[in-house]
């Protein structure tokens, strides 16, 4: 990300809030806008959004429109914790195509982790499309560490990386 760039991110106003089952229409919209494959289906972002061992972050922008503002979401990631365990599972980080390169996936990866350590959680695991360049750079430069692959672990056969961080206090 270049200076310049990153400036942008960090002026641009996002809100970033648990989501409630209004937002689940733009969910379902933004799966299928930023997935080619592997998508959540409704039934399984509205168990999301209800369940009380997964969290399911949303980022929201607001923008003028016609007789005021209008509140866009633009973003989500979704966590997994199992109560006799110290490690969450980022299962999905998704950004609308339209708004990558603003830093927005950095920000929902920071609200993830937050999320995680609030809930007791001392490392955070996820896995990414080994295709994913952009993913795999958020991801280390986020101080993410490989830890292995897992062959054909998408539907269409792509492997995934695996990778973890230990999360401290902040």
């Amino acid at each position: 990300m270049s200076t310049r760039t990153g400036r942008a991110a960090a002026r641009l106003p996002v809100e970033i809030r648990p989501a409630c089952l209004a937002d689940l229409d733009a969910l379902v919209a933004l799966e299928h806008a930023a997935f080619a494959t592997d998508r959540a289906e409704r039934r399984a972002i509205r168990h999301a959004i209800r369940s009380a061992s997964m969290t399911l972050l949303v980022a929201i922008i607001r923008e003028r429109a016609e007789g005021g503002e209008a509140e866009i979401l633009v973003g989500a990631a979704t966590m997994e914790r199992r109560r006799t365990s110290r490690v969450a599972r980022l299962s999905s980080l998704a950004v609308a195509p339209a708004r990558t390169g603003l830093g927005l996936g950095r920000r929902l990866l920071e609200a993830a982790e937050a999320d995680a350590r609030a809930h007791g959680c001392e490392r955070l695991r996820l896995e990414v499309r080994a295709d994913n360049g952009s993913g795999i750079r958020l991801y280390e430069r986020g101080g993410y560490a490989r830890t292995g692959t897992k062959p054909d672990y998408y539907e269409d056969g792509m492997e995934a990386g695996c990778y973890e961080k230990t999360l401290t206090g902040g």
